[in-house]
């Protein structure tokens, strides 16, 4: 699979991977080392936990680098007056006659509980392309789904100051 990423994501990605092996990386060595010092390894808790804090340090590097190598750069320029990436979006929800504000982001921002909803996600794919006033259909799988109408979208920046999500 092939994560659809923007320029300034792959920018950040490799902001975190520079930070992670200069910094992160040096501070867990020197936690390893100092903790091995303190004698028998087997019933060591600092030594095993900073050797979790390494382990996991390489582990996320290793994914960054993954997923900037297979990584399909997309635009996150869209028509004024349609849905796209980095837009934020008023929706209004049929179903329970509430309206919530989402920014459309790509996968590696998605955060629901800070109103950023990935394109890769049921709703952020189904309002891609539409405009103020459209109602869509959201499918969330074969047997449910319900209908928002898009209320206003506002063409906003990408400063790339949202995080990037951890796994």
């Amino acid at each position: 699979m092939h994560n659809e990423l923007t320029q300034k994501d792959i920018e950040k990605m490799r902001e975190e991977i520079e930070y992670r092996k200069l910094v992160v990386r040096k501070e867990a060595l020197e936690d390893v080392k100092t903790a091995r010092a303190h004698g028998d390894l087997s019933e060591n808790f600092e030594y095993h936990a900073a050797k979790k804090v390494k382990n996991q340090n390489e582990s996320r590097i290793r994914y960054l680098e993954r997923m900037i190598r297979t990584a399909v750069i997309v635009s996150d320029e869209s028509a004024e007056d349609e849905v796209g990436l980095n837009n934020t979006i008023e929706v209004y929800f049929e179903e329970d006659g509430t309206t919530e504000k989402y920014k459309l982001v790509t996968t590696v921002r998605g955060n629901s509980l800070e109103g950023l909803i990935s394109t890769e996600a049921p709703l952020g794919r189904a309002l891609l392309g539409h405009k103020v006033g459209d109602r869509v259909y959201i499918e969330v799988n074969s047997s449910y789904g319900y209908y928002v109408v898009v209320k206003s979208i506002e063409n906003t920046i990408d400063d790339g100051s949202d995080k990037l999500r951890s796994f």
